[in-house]
C-alpha cells in the first residue's frame, strides 16, 4: 500500500505521516515545498518508509504525477489548494481525503462520480470525528429533536497565559479567519443566521462544564443546519448549533477587537496586510506552547429525541491531548488520525462508493471508532432517560 500526503510537514501532516508508517503502510509520501523533509521528521517516524517529494513548477501537474502511484491521498494543502489536489485525485481516480469542507467542491461531484473516485471530504477533527459521532447517535433515536456541538482547542490550565488563554495549535492565520465566519443555528425549528459580526456579541454565547476543566465559553461557529439536512431522524428538529470552545473571557476579548475592524481582511493602505494578517503575524509568535506545555482537544455532541415515545439524551464527549514524548499536538492527532484511518480505509476498498463523500453518511462508524481506540483516542457516551 502507498499513501501520499499533500502538506506532509505541516502539524496535521506530521500526525497522519507518523500514523501511516505505525499502521504498516509500506510507503508514505510525503509532498511538501519545504526542502528539509527529512529533518523535520527525524526521530518521529521510520524515515526508510517514507519518500519525500517537493513538487516544482505548476501545482496541478505536479500532484497528478505524485498521484498516479499511490493507492490513496490525504489533502492538508491550505484551503486555497484543494481544488487542484481533488482535479488530481479525480485524473487519476485515486481516492482522496480531506479535511477541508466539501462546500468548497461541491462543483467536482459529478467529474468524481463519472471517475469511480471517492473524495472524502470534512474528515478531520471538527467537522470529522463528530459527524461519525453524529451517524452513530442517529440509530440510538426515533427521533431527534436537538443537537448540540462543541469543540476547541485549547492550552492546559497550566498553560494558559492572560489575557488570552490561548495557545497555538494549529495555523493561527486559519484561527483568525474562522472568526470571521457567519454561522447558522436551529432555534425552536426555525433557521437562524449569526452573521460574522456578531459572533462574539449574541445571545447564543454560553459556558458548559467539562469533567476535570470546569467552565469554557461556547461561541458558534459553524453550519448546523448543513449536517441535520443530512440525517433523516432529524427531520423534526427543535434546535441544534454548532461551538468554538474557548476558556472563558474570549469572547469579551475579541468583540470590541472586531468593532474597531482588527480582524477585517481589507488591506490597510500603505501596509500591504489587512488587519487580520497583522494581527496574526503580531499574535502568533506570542502564543506558542512551550515543549511541555500541552494542548487539548476538548469535543462534546449532545444528542436529545425519542426513543419508543421515551425523552432521551446522549452525551459523547472527547479530549485528546498532546503527546510530549513526540511533541505532536492533541489538535495535530485528532486531524492527523481520522485522515489517515479514513485513507486507509479508501486504499483497501472498505469505501468505495464514488463522489464526494461526507463522513457523517460515508465512515463505518464501529470500525471507524475502533481504530481511534487502538490509537489512545476514546469518547465516552452517557444516556439519560426521562
Amino acid at each position: 500500500m502507498k499513501i501520499a500526503v499533500l502538506g506532509g510537514l505541516g502539524l496535521q501532516g506530521r500526525a497522519a505521516i507518523a500514523d501511516l508508517v505505525a499502521s504498516g503502510v509500506e510507503e508514505v509520501v510525503c509532498v511538501d515545498t519545504a526542502p528539509d523533509g527529512p529533518a523535520r521528521l527525524d526521530g518521529l517516524t521510520d524515515l526508510s518508509r517514507v519518500r519525500f517529494v517537493v513538487p516544482e513548477g505548476a501545482i496541478g501537474p505536479a500532484l497528478t504525477a505524485v498521484l498516479a502511484d499511490v493507492d490513496a491521498v490525504i489533502d492538508l494543502l491550505p484551503q486555497p489548494l484543494m481544488r487542484e489536489a481533488v482535479q488530481a485525485a479525480i485524473a487519476t481516480r485515486t481516492p482522496l481525503v480531506t479535511t477541508n469542507y466539501g462546500k468548497a467542491i461541491a462543483g467536482l461531484a459529478q467529474a468524481a462520480e463519472q471517475a469511480g473516485v471517492a473524495i472524502m471530504t470534512e474528515c478531520g477533527l471538527d467537522p470529522g470525528i463528530d459527524l461519525v459521532l453524529y451517524a452513530r447517535a442517529a440509530r440510538q433515536f426515533d427521533a431527534i429533536t436537538a443537537i448540540d456541538s462543541y469543540c476547541g482547542g485549547i492550552p492546559e490550565p497550566k498553560a494558559m497565559t492572560k489575557p488570552l488563554c490561548y495557545k497555538v495549535s494549529w495555523n493561527f492565520d486559519m484561527v483568525l479567519v474562522s472568526q470571521n465566519r457567519d454561522s447558522v443555528m436551529v432555534e425552536d425549528g426555525r433557521r437562524v443566521a449569526v452573521p460574522a459580526g456578531q459572533q462574539h456579541h449574541n445571545p447564543f454565547i454560553h459556558e458548559i462544564e467539562v469533567a476535570g476543566l470546569g467552565m469554557l465559553e461556547a461561541f458558534p461557529n459553524g453550519d448546523a443546519l448543513h449536517y441535520v439536512e443530512m440525517l433523516p431522524a432529524a427531520k423534526g428538529l427543535r434546535r441544534s448549533g454548532r461551538y468554538t470552545l474557548r476558556w472563558p473571557g474570549w469572547s469579551a476579548f475579541w468583540a470590541p477587537l472586531k468593532e474597531l475592524g482588527f480582524l477585517s481582511e481589507d488591506k490597510v493602505p500603505g501596509t500591504g496586510a489587512s488587519p487580520r494578517e497583522f494581527l496574526g503575524r503580531l499574535l502568533g509568535p506570542q502564543l506558542q506552547y512551550g515543549p511541555g506545555e500541552k494542548d487539548l482537544c476538548v469535543m462534546r455532541n449532545v444528542f436529545s429525541g425519542l426513543e419508543g415515545g421515551r425523552a432521551k439524551t446522549v452525551t459523547s464527549d472527547l479530549i485528546i491531548e498532546r503527546d510530549l514524548a513526540s511533541g505532536l499536538f492533541g489538535m495535530s492527532l485528532g486531524v492527523g488520525y481520522p485522515a489517515s484511518i479514513v485513507a486507509q480505509m479508501l486504499a483497501r476498498g472498505e469505501i468505495a462508493k464514488p463522489g464526494l463523500l461526507n463522513p457523517l453518511l460515508d465512515v463505518p462508524d464501529v470500525s471507524f471508532f475502533d481504530e481511534l481506540a487502538r490509537r489512545g483516542i476514546t469518547v465516552s457516551e452517557t444516556v439519560a432517560r426521562d
